[in-house]
């Protein structure tokens, strides 16, 4: 890379003919311009230049080298600029892994910018709630809810979710509204586990509760359905219960509490990323940001 940066030095050099023009013209000094055309002299064993007061002439060889290097310069200019154009419209099919119902309900509008800002990438989606094998699997990112477990992966945070706690208004008359996290071990509360554990804060208090429910689901869509139908008081991420709010299909309980917050990282196999893996974690960094 220094070897051309110093035939770049050199084309410049010429084209100017002497060391002041191609100072101005590149806003390196005189000086340096100075010594690294006598160290590119040195390290091809040729001299390239006839210096004088006024200016510089090129020899016989430096005539030959000159016009090897115009054309080694332009062509690794062009190489730059394609490589510019690929990197601001990269192409290609994008294969993600992505949570089911977060990407139906809050990354599928995300996700249809994104097409629409990069025409050229075409999209594979798994949203089976299975964890695919980055290494062995061919995916580009899997983005995924909650601490990584495999830390042989490189995990880019995007957002961090504030779970809250809701229920259906029928629910909440039939059974009454909590008015403290203690309340809620007289309630059913819908868990993605078996005798699961809350962990509620306020401001500098936290609390933990064991809770019961006659259901144990394993899919956040349908827990989040069960609460609309009043079958309980569920803990939930707001951006994922953002519709069923707006229509009152679901209202806040405790609303001065809220459980631990929930990382959303970008997983790849590698640091190595192509330009349209790494523009969707951009994008998705910035957008959910911005949310």
């Amino acid at each position: 890379m220094e070897l051309l940066n110093d035939m770049a030095l050199f084309v410049e050099v010429v084209k100017a003919k002497g060391f002041r023009g191609a100072s101005e013209a590149t806003g390196v000094p005189n000086s340096t311009l100075s010594r690294r055309i006598g160290a590119l002299e040195k390290a091809i064993g040729l001299r390239l230049l006839h210096r004088t007061t006024r200016k510089v002439e090129l020899t016989e060889a430096g005539q030959i080298y000159f016009e090897r290097c115009k054309r080694i310069v332009d062509e690794a200019r062009l190489a730059h600029e394609q490589l510019g154009d690929l990197l601001a419209q990269p192409s290609g099919v994008l294969r993600a892994s992505l949570p089911v119902d977060f990407t139906v309900i809050y990354l599928a509008p995300l996700i249809a910018e994104f097409a629409e800002r990069y025409p050229g990438i075409s999209f594979e989606f798994d949203l089976t709630p299975r964890q695919v094998d980055l290494i062995s699997e061919p995916f580009d990112v899997a983005i995924r809810m909650g601490e990584p477990s495999n830390s042989n992966l490189i995990a880019r945070p995007l957002v961090s979710l504030v779970p809250r706690l809701y229920a259906a208004p029928r629910y909440l008359k039939r059974m009454g509204e909590p008015e403290k996290p203690a309340d809620l071990k007289r309630h059913e509360c819908l868990n993605v586990q078996k005798g699961g554990i809350w962990t509620l804060r306020k401001n500098a208090q936290s609390v933990q509760l064991s809770i019961g429910s006659r259901f144990t689901i394993n899919n956040v869509g349908l827990i989040r359905r069960m609460a609309t139908l009043g079958m309980g008081i569920m803990l939930m991420p707001e951006e994922v219960v953002a519709e069923d709010v707006a229509a009152k299909r679901l209202v806040r309980v405790l609303p001065d509490w809220h459980g631990k917050p929930m990382p959303v990282y970008a997983l790849t196999e590698t640091r190595l990323l192509p330009a349209k893996t790494q523009r969707f974690i951009e994008f998705l960094k910035e957008r959910l940001a911005q949310a």
